[in-house]
């Protein structure tokens, strides 16, 4: 599975922005899939997720209610909403893939294909 993430760039605080992770290859829809942030010198962490069938998603409770996670496995996309952007959202966004697609709680090293990120900076 081969991913990569678009959709980054400069937003003032309030605004909005949308992801998009492009996915190849034929397991994509059977992948549970997730989003991942890290900011300047901080660990990278948790942002979204969502099972292979779109039945289920979980969010980080920093972004829960702003950001929604989505998926369209007929285009083997990801999309990530997101909503009431603050300053503190400021870092690069990444999608990853994992093996375990009913499964929706993610970790960093549990996750088996990355992309590559995309800059999402939140202007105040």
């Amino acid at each position: 599975v081969q991913l990569q993430a678009s959709g980054g760039g400069l937003v003032q605080a309030g605004g909005s922005l949308r992801l998009s992770c492009a996915g190849s290859g034929r397991t994509f829809s059977s992948y549970a899939m997730g989003w991942f942030r890290q900011a300047p010198g901080k660990e990278r962490m948790f942002v979204a997720s969502i099972s292979w069938s779109g039945d289920s998603t979980y969010y980080a409770d920093s972004v829960n209610g702003r950001f929604t996670i989505s998926r369209d496995n007929a285009a083997k996309m990801v999309y990530l909403q997101m909503n009431r952007l603050k300053p503190e959202d400021t870092a690069v966004y990444y999608c990853a893939a994992q093996k375990a697609g009913g499964i929706v709680t993610m970790t960093p090293s549990g996750m088996d294909y990355w992309g590559k990120g995309t800059l999402v900076t939140v202007s105040s």
